[in-house]
């Protein structure tokens, strides 16, 4: 294959290289890795298909850089709710918010990252190692640091700080996995946007009654983190966990 010694001269290179991560995000989170094809990122990204090879050396480059694009943005934003000035017990309500949001809203990540899981699983994955030393470990040791410190500080309930993490954010994954099943078992539609608006506050009262010693001080903060955090826009397609969230017709 010719590859190209140079980028062109009318564009930019970091906003070619950044188009290009872009289109290949939405290709790989919708047709995983070996179903991807880098004519379609090409095209996608308005660029010849050798312009990737020029960028990323490789389609498995090209798959890595993309997941640690998109993984990098969830690490800033999750580290800029641990760090925001508020006590223990308002940022793990807002961890727990900000979470139920990036699953909602964040769907090729959430995508790449199951696809990752399988890849691990059959011994394919280079990328998740990585990333779990990159960004899910640092915030782990964050969740943990700011749970010890509330119950240090006696704001939170003194129990397991992973099963904090676990009520808190398990809870999330679980409800979007099993949309399938609410579906068939309940008289509504899980991504209902009414449902949504109710599911993802009723995350947060429910913290606010279950992990804080005095129940009237969460509940007066899991009212000011649903009344200061609108539900984000949802995409038109939304890509939960690897499928639109649109019923089968």
């Amino acid at each position: 294959m010719t590859q190209p010694t140079n980028p062109p001269p009318t564009d930019r290179p970091s906003e070619t290289r950044t188009r290009i991560l872009e289109a290949a995000l939405r290709e790989f989170s919708s047709n995983g890795f070996a179903g991807a094809r880098m004519d379609q990122i090409a095209a996608a990204a308005s660029v010849n298909k050798a312009l990737l090879y020029y960028y990323f050396d490789s389609k498995e480059n090209l798959y890595t850089a993309a997941l640690e694009m998109i993984s990098a943005k969830i690490r800033d934003r999750s580290m800029a709710v641990f760090l925001s000035k508020a006590t223990p017990g308002e940022r793990l309500l807002r961890t727990a918010l900000d979470h139920f949001d990036r699953i909602l809203s964040q769907g090729e990540f959430q995508s790449l990252m199951q696809q990752e899981m399988m890849r691990l699983k059959h011994g394919e994955s280079a990328a998740l190692p990585i990333l779990v030393k990159r960004v899910f470990a640092p915030l782990q040791t964050m969740y943990q640091a700011i749970t010890r410190e509330g119950i240090s500080s006696g704001e939170l309930i003194d129990v397991d700080w992973m099963q904090i993490h676990l009520a808190a954010l398990g809870a999330n994954v679980f409800y979007f996995l099993a949309a399938p099943v609410w579906r068939l078992v309940m008289p509504f539609d899980p991504f209902a946007p009414d449902v949504l608006a109710a599911r993802r506050r009723a995350v947060v009262e429910f913290l606010g009654q279950a992990v804080f010693i005095d129940r009237k001080h969460g509940a007066e903060l899991a009212a000011r983190v649903i009344a200061d955090t609108p539900m984000p826009e949802l995409p038109v397609k939304p890509l939960i966990f690897g499928r639109t969230n649109e019923r089968t017709k």
